[in-house]
């Protein structure tokens, strides 16, 4: 089953555009066929990705204000099974711009349909913020996956965020499913990072995936490289994390 997946948390910091760089590279290396959208206006992840290949001038602002086709944005990568839609700054002002559009909240539901036959995996890089744009990734999405720090706040914020999922579900995509929780910046050996992970098991049950994602410095320093952990370096933790994280999605999270 094709899975449009939107990785999203309001709260910054919580590791949301390193898991959709490297979640959707691992999908690619495991010849998945993956289109990346990079649907936030601080485009990070068009910066970490500034050194793969990125062969397209155009982003996802001249498609959702119709100056462009979203075919004339897809950028080809250094992975074969893995295209790129980046962003720029220009979508800062796009929630002004969607506001007087019918049918305001379709506009990325309209783009993405005339290209998911081509995709096993879309992943959206949403805002870190419930807007318009965020409200466009949701009501194109098949699922939502919501990274979550190993710390004391990690539940802050949540609350809203189930909300809105719940609200968009009952009005406007009856199809879209919470596919996991994922904790990301893992210490194993921090009594904290375990009472992180007993309160998430406790309050979503079957909702949070089995990987985690431990705290590595060369996935942390892949970004400013360019490219993703395991085109920075295949055999850093980070990398193998995502890689199991992209096979639990693909093996069990149907």
């Amino acid at each position: 089953m094709k899975k449009i997946i939107s990785i999203i948390n309001q709260k910054g910091g919580v590791g949301k555009t390193t898991t959709a760089i490297n979640l959707a590279a691992s999908l690619g290396i495991l010849e998945k066929k993956t289109l990346l959208i990079d649907f936030d206006p601080q485009a990070n992840a068009s910066t970490g990705l500034n050194d793969f290949d990125i062969n397209n001038e155009f982003s996802i602002y001249d498609a959702i204000t119709g100056n462009k086709k979203i075919v004339d944005i897809i950028s080809n990568t250094s992975i074969e099974y893995m295209d790129f839609i980046k962003s720029d700054t220009n979508l800062v002002g796009c929630e002004v711009e969607l506001v007087s559009l019918p049918n305001r909240e379709k506009q990325l539901l309209k783009l993405i349909n005339n290209v998911k036959k081509n995709y096993d995996y879309i992943l959206i890089d949403c805002p870190p913020s419930l807007g318009l744009l965020t409200l466009n990734a949701l009501t194109a999405s098949t699922d939502v996956l919501i990274p979550i720090q190993s710390e004391f706040f990690a539940l802050e914020g949540l609350r809203s965020l189930q909300e809105t999922i719940k609200i968009v579900k009952e009005n406007i995509n009856g199809k879209l499913n919470i596919l996991g929780l994922l904790i990301t910046m893992h210490t194993k050996r921090l009594r904290l990072s375990k009472k992180v992970e007993s309160l998430l098991k406790t309050n979503f049950k079957n909702k949070l995936f089995r990987t985690k994602i431990n705290r590595n410095v060369r996935l942390a320093e892949a970004p400013d490289d360019g490219k993703p952990a395991i085109m920075y370096d295949v055999n850093c933790s980070g990398a193998k994390d995502y890689m199991d994280l992209a096979l639990e999605i693909i093996n069990e999270k149907k």
